[in-house]
């Protein structure tokens, strides 16, 4: 029976990738940051670790590692961190010292798999040259990430990367972070977005892909999974619906229109010592694109099902409505 340790595996794709590899006859370790979410939450079968692995010594994580087959590394700080200025040190710190360290020990400790959960904009950084966005904090250490991650593991471990778009799921103890969306859209007549769209998959989807990872991909593989694709003005009618608002009007705006404000927005930023890992100037013009990705570019490869993701975005709106 193969072993796989999860850095995370009690947030929400750790807790579903757990499960998945349970069905799956895989043993799980896993170390994650207090407190547990809620009370059983992991079954009583999986090695559970609450506590800061950043804090342990190399001796202790080698131990932990100790006759295991894969890592997935399920943790790390995303784009909706504000972090103080500059923000390409803090995310530097937070996602790609502790993921080199964790590949360079797993290696050593003769890991044969290291699966990383990343970002679709590093997807769309590589694709969309004539924005900025390789020029940001978070997506530019994102990519950082995977290739410090990649370079430890060569020769001798095989290191894949899940870039993941907008994902939908509920778990115990957890709220979903759709919080902000209701927020935006609750109690509003009038809601303006942006003329583009996003890929989707749900928690499942993305343990499954992950597994996939694992047993099919190969070294150096950044695999952009995608359930759906979806316009944000559908989406925000999606949150309109479960908060009852049916007399809400999802407005489509122009770029030009909404990108001064996000420009002003930048600027108190700045003003107040902070910074966005994607300036708010250059998210708007994301959004303002189709973030769209093919499911049949991963799922041959990664062996991950179809699933009803509009069925996922429903109840995890749901539960944020609920509160």
């Amino acid at each position: 029976m193969k072993k796989v340790f999860i850095l995370g595996g009690t947030g929400f794709l750790g807790y579903f990738t757990t499960k998945e590899l349970l069905k799956r006859g895989y043993q799980v370790s896993t170390v994650s940051l207090p407190p547990m979410p809620a009370e059983d939450l992991l079954p009583k079968e999986v090695e559970c670790t609450l506590g800061d692995i950043n804090a342990m010594t190399d001796e202790e994580i080698l131990e932990m590692l100790k006759d295991v087959y894969g890592v997935v590394y399920a943790a790390g700080a995303d784009e909706r961190v504000v972090p103080d200025a500059p923000a390409m040190k803090f995310f530097y710190e937070a996602n790609v010292r502790p993921t080199q360290r964790l590949a360079r020990l797993a290696k050593q400790a003769g890991v044969e798999k290291f699966v990383l959960y990343g970002s679709y904009f590093a997807h769309f950084a590589e694709k969309w040259t004539d924005l900025p966005i390789m020029q940001n904090p978070y997506p530019r250490t994102r990519l950082l990430q995977e290739e410090v991650a990649c370079m430890e593991g060569e020769g001798g471990m095989d290191v894949t990367t899940i870039r993941l778009p907008y994902i939908f799921g509920v778990m115990p103890g957890r709220m979903p972070l759709w919080t902000m969306f209701v927020d935006r859209v609750k109690g509003k007549d009038f809601v303006p977005v942006l003329g583009g769209g996003t890929a989707m998959v749900t928690a499942q989807q993305v343990a499954e892909a992950t597994i996939g990872a694992m047993e099919h991909g190969e070294h150096r593989g950044k695999y952009a999974i995608c359930g759906i694709n979806m316009k944000h003005s559908d989406f925000h009618q999606l949150v309109a619906d479960a908060l009852g608002q049916s007399e809400t009007k999802i407005a489509v705006l122009p770029l030009e229109q909404i990108k001064p404000a996000m420009e002003q927005m930048d600027a108190e930023t700045a003003a107040a010592g902070k910074e966005h890992g994607i300036h708010m100037s250059v998210a708007a013009e994301v959004q303002d694109r189709d973030c769209y990705l093919d499911p049949a570019d991963t799922m041959p490869i990664l062996k991950y099902n179809e699933d009803d993701v509009l069925a996922s975005i429903v109840e995890t709106l749901h539960k944020c409505v609920e509160g």
